[in-house]
């Protein structure tokens, strides 16, 4: 008998394997976690499904094209569409844009067969698979199984092996998993990062669409049914750590094997419903909880999302003010003047707005993604009921729902929130399945199918029975909510909160609680959801264990933060926005797809719009206001000698105008570097130094002037191309791959690293031990050591003596002075002037942005020197 669970737990599993490979493989290559997995899988399998049924093609036929043409193809259309741009986004609008296709993508699928009139997807038919029809037997170890679960399994094997291999022994792989190790460095070795993301995510699609095709004899065409079993792959992906595709294929085979033994040897939990299928989403939590760690962030990289700007800055009081009284006024007006049925129509939307309060806490404000709002709605709601039909009071049964919300909300904190992320995210969605499968289950709890009814709240002279009451008190609640929110942001433990999520590192040395700050904002925002699931059962007069699933918070989620989870008016727009568009398709007869398709789709704006609708609406806003044209005076070097500018530059900087956003930094930059030369670019911090390089590598655009390798103009150039020109920047903070070992990091730049073993031995020693194990002088030795054995045409050193020993330095800097020696151009920018100078040819000095001296080194005397560092004329 377990001979025969182990078996076919393995077939089971090895669907989860491929899932959940293709999990690893974009997560590892691009750094996105993709939710939207699981719809890619179901759109070709519906394919799949299509071709061999309405087309007559033959299974095989019909796989091939599924998985071989439709998901690579479908990978790539979404990575220009949409993953390009996500890559550089925060987390919050990666998880949130993907959950997005998550509605959509199905929605689209099923919509294009029913305009098509192609056969119907039925959700509760089982399909026949990509083997022999009908299916052949064969005995293995004694246990019968068919060709498609054969298949499955022959399949998932040669997947796992042959990506482990493309991984590991590529070209290809290595450049994936350096650009997601630290893209922009990539970018400055010369890899193509958008090129290297592509691949990862046709890749992935296609192993999606295969795992979708092969489980469509099991799962059927239930979009439902490949998004929960994209979270059960997920587990075995997170098991891998995901990083290790053989670890995941391996855990995606357990996993099944696990779940096919708690369903065959637990017959004496047979009354915890829901137990059996709850399995991955334990073992998700608990691997989410025990294995992973919040991901420590590479030296130079930003936070994981943006602080919001206040784009009503300068504004009076009123007029920031006006456009919500006016929005308040009309939905009253409106609420006392339509029918009652329209009344209870916005009653039913302001309910969700007062939910979708929570993400503003938790999100908005906290940067941290919880997928189990729908779970703590439905937990205030179920313990109202129970503890109203059990005898209490109506108000204490109320209370007694918020703290539940609230208390559950710090049991999944208080392990969860040390993971920070994707991995946090993960951790709430295996909480609100968990709730989902087995504790609303419970017919004690939840009264079974029936559930609980709740009685009107009543004031003396009128009860929430009348939609128009039920209006007024949720406006009013809502303002309490975002009273709440306003001081608290501005209170002392707003600040705590700001500095925690901006810099974390920096708050808890300054004697700030990580944990604690952001446990208080999920107990809160779970206490926020439990009052507005309370709100939604006495509206709706009962509640039961299915009207608030935890997949609807998914909806809820991609609604919230495409209006602008920041702000509560955010969450008062989604709220609406998630009633009224379905009642108006209803009304208009459209399909139900197309508001899934529209909810979902909205997502994708997040790419470009992380902050939202009324973010975006606000900047366009301010950007009017601020229309006049700020002139950018472009200077010229001073005093440049009459025979630098004669003689030929290999590398020129010509009125360079650059900066960030609204800052300009450089204003009008001239540089010049010939072949064999090395120039030594000086100045007090801030100067524009960095900036400098950074637009030198194309890492940063120009805003006006012309960037010139030897005559030719590569302004328009990016950075990878660049790099490979010839132009070769070691960044300030060292130029590694951390979490690749030295000598992937060696064949980033070379073919072949054994000429660098050879000059430098002892990174021979360290070659399998990853670069972040390094000392920092080793690190700097080994972003330098390519440049000797394949010398770039122009090096830019920024601050390649930071933090390094007297001995490394010297080190450092005969290696500037044998590149020189080879006919490299070298720009040396460098806070230790004594050793700069030693080696310069010519020296530059800037300051607030412009080039004030440049000259020979036998011109810099010690005054001119003290000018420049000190910042004055």
């Amino acid at each position: 008998m377990i001979v025969e669970y182990v078996v076919s737990g393995l077939v089971t599993g090895a669907v989860f394997a491929i899932m959940g490979s293709g999990l690893t493989l974009s997560y590892a290559a691009t750094g996105v976690f993709n939710f939207a997995h699981g719809a890619l899988g179901f759109l070709s399998a519906l394919l799949f499904y299509e071709l061999n049924v309405a087309a007559e093609l033959p299974a095989w036929l019909s796989a091939l094209i599924a998985v071989v043409l439709f998901a690579p193809a479908l990978g790539y259309a979404l990575h220009r569409a949409m993953f390009r741009g996500l890559a550089q986004a925060g987390e919050t609008a990666q998880i949130v844009a993907t959950i997005g296709l998550t509605i959509a993508l199905p929605a689209l699928g099923l919509l294009v067969v029913d305009l098509a009139g192609l056969p119907p997807a039925d959700a509760t038919a089982l399909p026949r698979g990509v083997g022999p029809h009908p299916a052949a037997g064969f005995d293995v170890l004694g246990v019968r199984l068919d060709t498609d679960q054969l298949i499955t399994f022959a399949f998932s094997a040669l997947a796992a092996a042959g990506l482990w291999a493309f991984m590991r022994h590529t070209p290809y792989g290595l450049r994936m998993r350096a650009s997601v190790d630290r893209r922009r460095l990539a970018t400055l070795r010369g890899i193509d990062a958008d090129a290297t993301s592509a691949l990862a995510w046709m890749l992935g699609s296609g192993l999606a669409g295969l795992a979708g095709v092969l489980a469509v004899s099991v799962l059927g065409l239930d979009a439902t049914a490949y998004t929960v079993l994209l979270f059960a792959s997920a587990t075995a992906a997170v098991f891998g750590r995901l990083r290790s595709i053989p670890w995941t294929f391996a855990a995606g085979l357990a996993l099944g094997v696990v779940q096919n033994l708690v369903a065959g040897y637990t017959d004496f939990l047979e009354e915890v419903t829901g137990l059996r299928t709850a399995v991955p989403a334990i073992l998700l939590f608990a691997g989410l909880v025990l294995l992973n760690r919040a991901r420590d962030r590479v030296a130079g990289s930003a936070a994981e999302d943006a602080l919001l700007s206040d784009y009503s800055t300068g504004l009076p009081p009123w007029r920031r003010r006006l456009p919500w009284a006016a929005g308040l006024a009309a939905l009253l007006v409106f609420t006392f003047t339509a029918p009652e049925y329209y009344a209870g129509v916005a009653a039913q939307g302001l309910v969700l707005a007062l939910i979708f309060c929570s993400f503003v806490v938790v999100t908005g404000i906290g940067g941290m993604v919880n997928l189990a709002q729908a779970a703590f709605a439905s937990m205030a709601a179920l313990t109202c009921g129970w503890a109203f039909a059990s005898g209490l009071p109506f108000a204490v049964a109320i209370v007694l729902g918020v703290l539940a919300a609230g208390a559950v909300g710090m049991l999944v904190a208080l392990p969860a929130l040390r993971l920070g992320g994707r991995v946090l995210t993960l951790a709430t969605l295996a909480v609100a399945l968990l709730a989902d499968q087995v504790l609303f289950q419970v017919d004690a709890f939840s009264n079974g199918t029936i559930g609980w009814s709740l009685p009107a709240l009543g004031f003396g002279f009128a009860d929430t029975s009348d939609p128009r009451v039920r209006v007024v008190v949720l406006l009013v609640l809502i303002g309490v909510v975002a009273w709440l929110v306003r001081n608290l942001e501005r209170s002392a433990s707003g600040r705590a909160i700001l500095a925690v999520r901006s810099a974390p590192a920096a708050a808890t040395t300054s004697g700030l609680s990580g944990p604690r700050t952001k446990i208080m904002l999920f107990v809160l925002a779970s206490a926020i959801a439990g009052l507005g699931g309370v709100l939604f059962a006495i509206s709706k007069g009962s509640i039961t264990a299915t009207d608030l699933p935890a997949f609807s918070g998914f909806v809820w989620l991609a609604v919230v933060v495409l209006q602008g989870v920041r702000r509560i008016g955010g969450a008062v727009l989604g709220g609406l926005i998630a009633v009224v568009v379905p009642e108006l398709l209803a009304d208009w007869d459209v399909s139900a797809h197309v508001g899934a398709i529209l909810f979902g789709a909205g997502g994708m704006i997040l790419a470009k719009h992380p902050d939202g609708v009324l973010t975006q609406f606000a900047e366009l806003r301010r950007s009017r206001r601020r229309a006049e044209p700020e002139a950018e005076a472009a200077s010229v070097a001073e005093a440049a000698p009459t025979g630098e500018r004669a003689a030929p530059a290999l590398f020129t900087l010509e009125g360079v105008v650059a900066g960030y956003a609204d800052s300009t930094v450089l204003r009008g930059v001239d540089l010049t570097v010939r072949p064999g030369e090395v120039v030594a670019l000086l100045g007090a911090n801030g100067a524009g130094k960095s900036t400098t390089c950074a637009v030198a590598a194309g890492d940063l655009p120009v805003t006006r002037g012309r960037v010139l390798l030897d005559g030719a103009d590569v302004t328009a150039w990016p950075a990878h191309r660049r790099a490979r020109a010839g132009i070769l920047l070691a960044p300030e903070g060292r130029g590694v791959f951390p979490g690749l070992t030295v000598e992937e990091n060696l064949r980033t730049w070379l073919p072949d690293p054994a000429p660098v073993y050879e000059r430098l031995p002892h990174l021979a020693a360290r070659r399998t031990v990853l670069a972040g194990a390094l000392s920092g002088g080793e690190q700097q030795l080994l972003t330098l050591a390519p440049a000797l054995v394949r010398p770039p045409r122009v090096l830019i050193a920024d601050e390649p003596s930071l933090g390094l020993a007297p001995l490394v330095v010297r080190q450092v800097f005969e290696v500037f002075a044998e590149l020189r020696a080879r006919g490299v151009a070298l720009l040396l920018v460098e806070e230790k002037a004594t050793e700069a100078l030693a080696i310069a040819d010519r020296v530059a000095f800037m300051r607030l942005g412009r080039v004030i001296w440049s000259g020979p080194r036998s011109e810099v005397d010690s005054d001119r020197l003290t000018a420049a560092y000190l910042g004055v004329s």
